[in-house]
């Protein structure tokens, strides 16, 4: 029953009762007046009295005029003779007794009522999140078979992990089948992946499938601030689990309570350090836990302990990726297979024109624009809606009521056309999609490539391309206005990170040959980098920085002179900009055949292989990351703001 209607029920019950026992004890009692005995007596020597009814001691009387009066009379055999003297008429009645159970609820109401309020507060506390009279009870919610099931069908993009489930469910089903020949039921399976991948529906759907008791829980249910309350609830979810199985237990964000042991500052005695010793003596000490599996989400997995992750305890680490081509086709047609499409909505393209994007990422896509759809009064989502959310959710919304000078608005746009330009001539680019000088987000401009497919690795070149193309703004700049602004600040610092860790991280510098330098160190208790180990001399520090200037400088003047050698594309893309404030690829090659068509054929087909995820660069104003999911090491995607 919903709670607010058990309270009201309770309420209505207690109203009830008391409107019971205050009719029960206070009937309504004609006026009658209350008068002595000598009086009474008086009045019937005066013969002023008609008629008495006599009960026990007790006396109602009614006088001449009319009027009721009460006495109480004490025994006296001289009162019935006197009556009938004076000409009183008499009426006897006999004395009425209260009934037992009236007798006992009068003496033992006033305790009754104070027993029951004091258990009506305690059941009161004990409700809601407070349970303030079980601290130690597990806080687990047992999915039951009334509430939405999710199937497998309902989750793509995963395929890799989805077998690796289904055979747990399918063990669950039938145990024989596996252990036949020996083998045993995995203890733990950890769902590893980036956030919006879908681990925990990847959990609700081993639930809907599984057909057993599945308990959920957050590794922060675990934590509370008594001592001891949290091994406590792991004794307690895993004593319910020994009750129901075969079962599954799904601990969400288990990082809560599984961070390494010995990295807080409380030492063994630590109240999180507690809680994991009871983790890893429950999944695999001294008693079994048979039919128990227990699935646990983290996006942190180095920060886990390693006692979590032997085998034994978490027998599988299933990693839940960040969906590729296919897997964001497969993810929106689940999304949006309940929503009303137009005709020329083409999945396939969307999922072409969204790389890096996980699947939380594609379900908000999906929604903005059933939102965008909505707002316009349309009876069908299309394709125009659907771009509409792609931008909104990659590079921001647009900040229509920001009103930018003339001045500001020509610097923009020739920093936008100084990053499309170096960004459509260089070979080993990925294809450039658009370009706006609309403000976004924080962002008062935005240069955008997408690229054909995904990559997971990066060469050379193809980073140098990248420290180009992020100098192309600034160069534009200095090259049409000679001046340098605030809006390429994040664009330098981009350029600069790239080039360190192509030196530091991935042995791309000649100079220093194949080696990686600084070792970073982590607190795992904070769970973050704060330092990092300098393990290289001084000199070694020089060269690298000597090395890192060497690179951006070299692609700097690199992008200084494709903008100087194709000046005239650089201001036909800007007067393009100034104009129609957002330019496609289509745009731009238009602006290229006409201008330069001796160019046409060297940019005829894009950079051709594997591409990086979309990546964006932009310029002045301060933003934040204009592309969700993935993206290439320190790829350019941000601007700082104006001084």
């Amino acid at each position: 029953m919903n709670p607010f209607y058990k309270n009201l029920a309770l309420w209505l019950v207690i109203s009830l009762m008391v409107i019971l026992l205050f009719n029960m004890f206070h009937q309504p009692q004609p006026s009658t007046q209350e008068t002595t005995y000598s009086q009474f007596l008086n009045s019937v020597q005066k013969r002023e009295v008609t008629s008495v009814t006599i009960q026990g001691n007790h006396v109602l009387g009614t006088y001449v005029n009319g009027k009721s009066f009460r006495t109480f009379a004490p025994r006296d055999a001289e009162l019935i003779r006197n009556l009938r003297d004076h000409g009183v008429e008499i009426q006897a009645k006999p004395e009425e007794e209260s009934p037992w159970y009236m007798t006992i609820l009068i003496s033992w109401f006033p305790m009754l009522l104070l027993i029951g309020v004091w258990i009506f507060f305690m059941r009161q506390m004990q409700m809601g999140g407070g349970k303030a009279m079980s601290f130690g009870k597990s806080r687990a919610r047992l999915l039951n078979e009334s509430s939405k099931k999710v199937m497998f069908d309902d989750v793509a993009g995963v395929d890799e992990a989805k077998e690796e489930l289904q055979e747990v469910v399918e063990f669950l089903k039938d145990p024989k089948k596996f252990t036949r020949l020996g083998g045993r039921i995995p203890k733990g399976v950890l769902l590893v992946g980036a956030p919006g991948t879908g681990k925990t529906l990847l959990a609700r759907a081993i639930a809907g499938e599984a057909g057993v008791p599945f308990f959920t829980i957050s590794g922060s249910d675990f934590v509370e601030m008594f001592v001891g309350v949290g091994a406590s609830r792991v004794r307690d979810l895993f004593m319910q689990g020994k009750k129901n199985a075969p079962c599954i237990i799904f601990i969400d964000e288990i990082d809560a309570v599984g961070r390494h042991r010995g990295a807080g500052l409380g030492g063994g005695h630590d109240e999180r350090e507690q809680t994991l010793n009871q983790l890893l003596v429950e999944m695999d000490g001294f008693e079994s836990n048979e039919g128990v599996i227990l699935i646990a989400a983290t996006n942190r997995p180095d920060v886990l302990d390693p006692a979590l992750l032997r085998p034994g305890r978490f027998d599988r680490q299933v990693v839940v990726p960040v969906p590729d081509i296919r897997g964001r086709e497969g993810i929106l047609k689940v999304h949006t297979s309940r929503k009303p499409l137009s005709s020329d909505v083409d999945v396939k393209t969307l999922a072409k024109g969204t790389p890096g994007f996980s699947g939380a990422d594609l379900e908000n896509m999906v929604n903005e624009a059933a939102l965008l759809a909505a707002r316009k009064n349309k009876d069908f989502i299309d394709m125009a809606d659907f771009e509409a959310a792609k931008d909104k959710v990659m590079m921001g919304l647009e900040r229509k009521s920001m009103i930018l000078s003339e001045e500001e608005k020509r610097t923009t746009a020739y920093h936008e056309a100084g990053h499309a330009l170096v960004a459509r001539l260089l070979p080993g680019a990925d294809p450039l999609h658009k370009v706006t000088i609309i403000p976004r987000g924080r962002a008062l401009g935005l240069t955008q490539q997408l690229p054909q497919d995904d990559r997971h690795t990066y060469s050379r070149e193809y980073l140098l391309d990248n420290i180009s193309i992020l100098m192309g703004g600034r160069v534009a700049e200095e090259l049409v206005f000679d001046q340098r602004t605030t809006g390429a600040a994040n664009d330098i610092e981009r350029a600069t990170q790239l080039a360190r860790r192509m030196v530091c991280e991935w042995g791309m510098s000649d100079s220093l040959g194949p080696l990686s330098f600084g070792k970073r160190e982590e607190q795992i208790f904070l769970g973050r980098e704060i330092a990092q180990h300098r393990d290289f001399s001084e000199h070694t520090a020089v060269e690298i920085d000597r090395e890192v200037r060497r690179i951006v400088e070299e692609n700097y003047q690199r992008a200084r002179e494709t903008v100087k050698d194709h000046l005239d594309l650089l201001h036909g893309i800007a007067h393009a900009l100034l104009e129609r404030e957002t330019l496609d690829l289509r745009d731009i090659d238009a602006i290229i055949s006409e201008t330069r068509p001796d160019l046409v054929e060297k940019t005829a087909e894009p950079a051709g292989g594997s591409a990086s995820p979309a990546r964006a660069q932009k310029t002045p104003g301060d933003s934040k990351e204009a592309v969700s999911g993935s993206s290439p090491p320190a790829s350019p995607t941000e601007a700082d703001p104006e001084s």
